[in-house]
């Protein structure tokens, strides 16, 4: 049977390139040829932005589209607005009506549930889902949590958002307790890393006596260029713009990383099957 992965890509803290990694985790996964789905789920709309659509607000449908029709149990197609990308992975695109969803979502039934019951219907086609949450612990974030496996956390390598974090991980333990018990936190990566200061290469260390065996560490590390910047404006991945960058050998790493946990977890199913 075949066994998707639905990873959130959450924090709370903006500017840490956090659409960024969604965008180019999801490519360099679909480039060792994985089915990838991403899910901008950020009413700002930036993923979706990433991939040449600079006008959001004109889309006719819309994450936000397919929720509502999820919330209100109609009939509907449910790989309608889902777009392939030039770049070899599906696009559900956001804009600003999902702002006014997360309204909608307050007298809702099983509300924290809304976009699983939606990615249910479709992560079945996918290898990997990515999530590109919000810069916020709203209810839209609570959604995305609650349709994971798992999570990882982009954090900037130039200071340590330690009560950011901490509101993060209480609010995962959180879902964990009471909405998906099977989510658990993938690591921490570090992102826009200047390996010329000291701090930034302080930084992990500081995270493991702050959380000790709470977080992992992805191995990988993001640096800070000026040519992975530009992609957004230019709405293509850093593999279309610069596939030479080091930051392209990064994000191809990362996604290796995260290969090798989902066969990990696989093996270990398999072997828990068997007994």
């Amino acid at each position: 049977m075949k066994m998707s992965k639905v990873i959130s890509i959450c924090t709370q803290k903006g500017g840490v390139a956090k659409t960024t990694s969604t965008a180019n985790l999801g490519v360099a996964l679909a480039r060792q040829g994985n089915r990838v789905l991403l899910v901008d789920f950020d009413p700002q709309a930036d993923l979706t932005i990433c991939f040449g659509y600079t006008n959001p607000d004109a889309l006719d449908v819309t994450i936000s589209t397919m929720m509502l029709k999820a919330i209100n149990e109609e009939n509907f197609d449910c790989f309608e607005g889902i777009k392939q990308t030039d770049e070899g992975v599906c696009l559900i695109p956001s804009n600003l009506e999902l702002s006014a969803l997360e309204m909608s979502l307050v007298g809702t039934m099983n509300r924290e549930r809304v976009l699983s019951r939606y990615l249910d219907k479709v992560k079945r086609d996918f290898d990997y889902v990515l999530i590109d949450c919000p810069p916020s612990l709203s209810m839209i974030t609570i959604n995305a949590l609650s349709a994971a496996d798992s999570v990882i956390i982009p954090v900037q390598a130039h200071y340590l958002p330690a009560k950011g974090m901490e509101q993060l991980i209480n609010t995962v333990e959180r879902v964990r307790k009471y909405v998906n018990p099977n989510l658990k936190i993938d690591g921490v990566l570090m992102t826009l890393v200047d390996n010329r200061t000291n701090f930034a290469k302080e930084v992990p260390e500081i995270i493991r006596q702050s959380y000790g065996n709470k977080l992992r560490i992805f191995d990988t590390q993001i640096p800070m260029r000026i040519k992975a910047a530009e992609t957004p404006a230019r709405g293509v991945s850093i593999f279309s713009y610069d596939p030479k960058n080091d930051v392209a050998k990064a994000y191809d790493s990362l996604s290796r990383e995260v290969i090798r946990d989902v066969q990990r977890e696989k093996a270990k199913l398999h072997a828990e099957y068997c007994r």
